[in-house]
């Protein structure tokens, strides 16, 4: 690819039309004060549709109009290559890509038809100043590789033999057509389009007919009804609790029985225990209601008789 830079000799100065200042003020007009500067693009673009390339003089100027550095506005210049940075051809200057996708599909060839019929060497004009060219990177149409673009259009599919004839088309005045050389709209298969191709698709006959539409619509149909039946069971919940509430009556408990004294109770329950208790009815001095009666007396020296 060649050097972006600017061309050696120079024009004194650059001023646009009065018409052509007019619609860069209203360019600047649509951004915010301070914010000037994002008008840079379209306004170099109006210089090289004034001028048919962009000079070091007219970038001077746009910085100066955005009041921008020119350091800045240099920049883009150079940067895209959709600006012409030296004077070009009257008629087109040829813009080559020779990127890999380009490269493979015959961009060498391209190359060779430049140097032959404009000149051997990029950013020069043609002996009848008709033409120049220069070799670019990638222009974006790889899949109709090779490619040419001659600002604003471009064309695609060439041959050696097809881009000789766009160039004589170019010389001759004729009038060109932009986008693939071959037989196919822009990058659809050679021969023409093979898919989509019935002519129901596109005269409204079908509208509303396809299975993605009939399962929307399937969709929105649920949806709704289980909303209704949502709305119908919190009603019916409201109008429930809004009833009065109803008396019921209770059946009495049973009574219970008399608890007995609790000194009862323990008596009953110790008589089978405690079977041997002091008769309360014999007097304490009787012998058989000692606590001792039915035991033997030991003798004290521990000896039985």
């Amino acid at each position: 690819m060649s050097v972006r830079r600017l061309a050696s000799e120079q024009p004194a100065s650059f001023a646009f039309t009065p018409e052509n200042l007019a619609w860069a003020e209203k360019q600047t007009q649509k951004f915010p004060a301070g914010r000037q500067a994002s008008a840079v693009i379209p306004i170099l673009w109006r210089v090289q549709e004034q001028e048919g390339w962009v000079s070091e003089p007219s970038i001077r100027f746009v910085g100066e109009l955005l009041d921008m550095p020119f350091i800045r506005v240099l920049e883009i210049a150079t940067f895209y290559t959709m600006f012409l940075l030296a004077p070009v051809g009257r008629k087109a200057h040829i813009q080559v890509c020779g990127t890999t996708p380009c490269a493979l599909r015959g961009a060498g060839e391209l190359l060779k038809v430049c140097r032959s019929r404009i000149h051997a060497e990029p950013f020069h004009i043609s002996a009848n100043g008709d033409l120049s060219w220069e070799e670019v990177e990638c222009l974006g149409a790889c899949v109709n590789a090779p490619m040419v673009q001659i600002v604003p259009d471009t064309y695609e599919d060439l041959t050696a033999e097809s881009f000789n004839t766009l160039i004589d088309d170019i010389e001759a005045g004729r009038a060109l057509k932009p986008g693939p050389q071959v037989d196919r709209f822009t990058s659809t298969p050679l021969g023409g389009q093979r898919v989509l191709v019935s002519a129901e698709l596109y005269d409204g006959s079908m509208i509303g007919q396809g299975a993605g539409l009939a399962a929307a619509k399937e969709a929105i149909a649920a949806r709704a009804k289980a909303a209704e039946e949502a709305k119908a069971a919190e009603e019916a919940k409201a109008a429930e609790a809004a009833k009065p509430a109803v008396e019921t009556k209770v059946d009495p408990a049973p009574a219970k029985d008399p608890v007995a004294p609790a000194v009862k109770v323990q008596a009953e329950a110790d008589k089978d225990k405690v079977p041997n208790q002091v008769d309360q009815s014999k007097p304490a001095s009787d012998p058989s209601v000692r606590p001792d009666a039915g035991t033997a007396e030991i003798p004290q020296s521990g000896k039985k008789d």
